[in-house]
């Protein structure tokens, strides 16, 4: 049981901090992921939408530093009843999510290793049971360095994962694990490979019988198992095999209704400035651009604006902010995926991404 004890406590450990990190560099990320949860379709918990950023730098900083506490036995039943209760709460997440197929992937290791709602479940009663094991035996849990060097050794975890969350969200994450990378050409990534398995669906009516709304599959439909007196409803598409979905599927440039995607990924140089919510642009970036798109298109640059906010909160920031450059419309969601700053600069060439950098490092754009 000691032994048992001890690879529980590697592997828990190693675990929470690697899980922690690769959130901790990216916390915005992570917080749009805690939006998504405390939406109304999902827990119905929106008050706590406008806090989710700081909610996630906390949880992602004790995660990091609760694994620390566990490896290095330091107050070992305050650290393993901490982790005992958070993995609690992250096993309802998870399970919620799966069962009700509310959330399709909860972020547990950010961008750089995606997991089905099932399969992060699973990984979450794995954790709950090797946690429960730390439980019933604390007594095997010894610190391995005297007070001193423990109390040294947590603070110097705080204080790294404190300039860490400063460093990412003052400027950009340390690993990009998007699918909007340097060196991603987007055209390239929207491909869908030769052979490439397809999604199927199977088609559903809907009819009014006896007014109640009833689903037929097409199969009944050319039987004639629809009742004579039904009244026809809708037709939807049930989603039966997901298939072979390209990293970049929902990128677009539009504007007044037309499209724009192909011209823009051709310019040879391109540089898109990116808000996806312009309400929650902030104002200090929002007052760099007008300048820097000045001087990018004496540099023969194509600059656009790219947002999902609409063309009244449009025409109201152009104003404010004396803004001469035309915004595009894209999906917020797609905008979130490409950057995480608000605003954020993305330089291409020919659809190929060359640089990116937050509002805060603009004047360090490279124009050519």
């Amino acid at each position: 049981m000691k032994i048992i004890t001890h690879i529980s406590r590697i592997l828990v450990g190693l675990l929470f901090i690697i899980s922690g990190l690769i959130k901790l560099n990216d916390p915005v990320g992570f917080s749009f992921k805690l939006e998504e949860y405390f939406s109304e379709g999902v827990l119905n918990l929106p008050f706590l939408m406008p806090i989710a950023l700081m909610i996630a730098v906390f949880v992602v900083i004790f995660e990091v530093v609760l694994g620390i506490m566990l490896l290095i036995g330091f107050k070992p039943k305050f650290t393993v009843w901490s982790l005992f209760l958070m993995i609690v709460f992250f096993t309802f997440l998870t399970f919620y999510s799966a069962y009700f197929n509310k959330v399709t992937d909860c972020g547990c290791f950010g961008d750089a290793l995606k997991l089905t709602p099932w399969e992060s479940f699973t990984k979450d009663i794995v954790l709950l049971v090797l946690i429960l094991i730390l439980l019933i035996n604390l007594k095997y849990i010894q610190p391995l360095f005297g007070r001193l060097a423990l109390n040294i050794t947590v603070l110097a975890s705080y204080i790294f994962c404190l300039w860490m969350a400063y460093t990412v969200l003052m400027h950009l994450p340390f690993i990009d694990f998007r699918a909007y990378a340097l060196g991603t050409n987007i055209q390239k990534g929207m491909e869908i490979p030769a052979g490439a398995p397809m999604s199927e669906y199977e088609m559903l009516f809907i009819y009014k019988v006896n007014g109640v709304e009833t689903e037929f599959s097409q199969a009944d439909v050319m039987a004639n198992k629809v009742p004579e007196t039904a009244e026809f409803v809708d037709r939807k598409d049930k989603l039966i095999k997901q298939g072979y979905v390209p990293p970049i599927h929902d990128f677009t440039i539009e504007l007044d209704g037309s499209d724009y995607t192909e011209d823009m990924l051709n310019e040879p140089k391109l540089i898109m400035l990116i808000s996806y919510d312009l309400t929650k642009a902030e104002h200090d970036g929002l007052n760099e651009l007008e300048g820097f798109y000045q001087k990018a298109i004496k540099k023969g640059y194509k600059v656009i604006g790219m947002t999902s906010s609409d063309k009244s909160i449009i025409d109201q920031i152009k104003a404010e902010y004396k803004l001469s450059f035309d915004y595009y419309f894209c999906d917020a969601t797609t905008l979130k995926t490409i950057e995480r700053a608000n605003p954020s600069i993305v330089v291409l060439e020919k659809g190929t991404i060359v640089e990116k950098k937050h509002f805060n490092d603009i004047d360090l754009v490279t124009l050519n």
